[in-house]
């Protein structure tokens, strides 16, 4: 299994990839909104990917320890969640919720697809070699 450190710069590597996107999205098309939208939200769900990375972090180092540790930090990332929404309510005109809301689910996705490859990459592997 790749460790932490590994996995989570390939997760920053595709979430930079989408926020330039997106920001070409916005500066290049007619749906600013929802361009607007897509970078509050995939930028609050990096934001939560780097906290959930530091919080992975410390649970393993208290493992090795033999520590105890009660928490990974949910309760901050749903409050980033929620101020993206926010303000996203708050200026309607200027940015999309819909778009706000699939833009926080953008490192789940990456998540998820990048678990999907290295698993076909991986299977591959083993019934090529």
């Amino acid at each position: 299994m790749p460790d932490i450190q590994f996995l989570y710069n390939r997760y920053r590597k595709y979430m930079f990839y989408l926020l330039a996107l997106f920001v070409f999205g916005w500066g290049f098309t007619s749906f600013k909104e929802v361009f607007q939208g897509f970078i509050l939200g995939t930028a609050v769900s990096f934001i939560n990917l780097w906290l959930l990375y530091k919080k992975t972090i410390r649970l393993s180092e208290a493992v090795e320890q033999g520590k105890a540790v009660y928490s990974i930090g949910s309760l901050s990332r749903f409050a980033y969640a929620a101020l993206a929404i926010l303000i996203a309510i708050q200026f309607p005109n200027d940015i999309n919720i819909l778009s706000t809301l699939i833009g926080l689910l953008t490192s789940y996705i990456v998540i998820a697809l990048d678990s999907l490859v290295l698993f076909i990459k991986k299977g591959y592997r083993k019934r090529g070699e």
